[in-house]
């Protein structure tokens, strides 16, 4: 493993910093879409909740691959060519944002009804009621299902060795094929995913903690 890591320090460095871009970016934007989608998902206006659900409905039944794919293949077919990180990227953001939606959602009508209606008893309008009574409280309850769709949105990003998306694991394929070292090379990917996921999972322990 210490032959793994010191002649080819600088390709696996290369590869994490590209993880680490990707789940930033699809994080950050999962979290957006996911809850945009959700608040849709219970909108008071019914078209506005079939949209919501037919996209989440969607997203989450698609493996994480084939949008990927689209992206990355049909896209530049028709519309504009797309590069194997960027396409590996909106895939899973698109991907971990209908799973998220669910999440908020779920954490949304956690929230008693009542706090609702005493809100727009008090005149608060429903965005008013949802944005400063129901969803800070919504966040709380969701912290540890959000932590494992983060957890879980970095370790799909390996998708992006399918699609030459330059990532850990699109380098440790590389490695291999001219090391032919297969067990050393994926334990220390294995490792390098830990690297990224378990400060992540502590930082949210943290704010479960915080916020409890």
């Amino acid at each position: 493993m210490l032959n793994i890591l010191t002649q080819h320090w600088s390709d696996l460095w290369s590869g994490l910093l590209f993880t680490l871009g990707s789940s930033l970016v699809a994080l950050v934007g999962s979290l957006v879409i996911g809850t945009v989608f959700a608040l849709l998902e219970i909108s008071p206006y019914k078209a506005l909740r079939v949209i919501g659900k037919i996209y989440v409905e969607v997203f989450r039944n698609i493996p994480l691959l084939v949008i990927t794919m689209f992206f990355y293949v049909v896209i530049p077919m028709y519309i504009a060519k797309v590069n194997g990180f960027t396409s590996g990227t909106i895939g899973l953001t698109i991907y971990t944002s209908a799973f998220i939606a669910e999440t908020v959602r779920a954490g949304i009508e956690a929230v008693d009804e009542g706090q609702m209606e005493a809100a727009r008893s008090n005149g608060l309008s429903y965005l008013q009621a949802m944005t400063h009574i129901i969803f800070p409280q919504a966040i709380k309850i969701t912290i540890p299902p959000l932590g494992n769709q983060f957890i879980n949105l970095v370790k799909n990003s390996s998708v992006l060795a399918f699609v030459a998306g330059f990532d850990l694991m699109y380098q440790g394929n590389l490695i291999v094929s001219t090391t032919f070292n297969t067990t050393d090379t994926y334990i220390v990917i294995g490792l390098l995913y830990l690297v990224l996921t378990l400060p992540l999972s502590y930082f949210m322990r943290y704010l479960e903690k915080r916020w409890a």
